[in-house]
């Protein structure tokens, strides 16, 4: 992992690009400060990772469900694949 300051980046940005798709993630500072992480996603599953983590909506749907678990209103494993599997498919593709 690099760090980088930002005038830096600015003004090689294709350069840095290049070097965190093969080395890694580069850490963007300004004024010595980390204010951001360039990283290149791998493939689509993984950039759909990175945006959800980030995401306020979706950690909030976790957050209620890992309420949900630990007040022993979820399913078992069993149970949750046996739910899926009954679910009528919605044209979507599945494993």
């Amino acid at each position: 992992m690099r760090i980088a300051p930002l005038a830096d980046v600015k003004a090689r940005l294709s350069a840095y690009l290049d070097e965190c798709n093969a080395e890694g993630p580069v850490v963007i500072t300004r004024n010595g400060r980390p204010v951001a992480v360039l990283l290149a996603p791998q493939d689509d599953d993984d950039l759909e990772r990175l945006l959800l983590g980030r995401s306020p909506r979706f950690q909030a749907v976790l957050d209620r469900s890992r309420k949900s678990v630990a007040e022993g209103k979820g399913l078992s494993e069993k149970a949750f694949w046996d739910a899926v599997r009954k679910r009528p498919d919605e044209g979507k593709d599945r494993p």
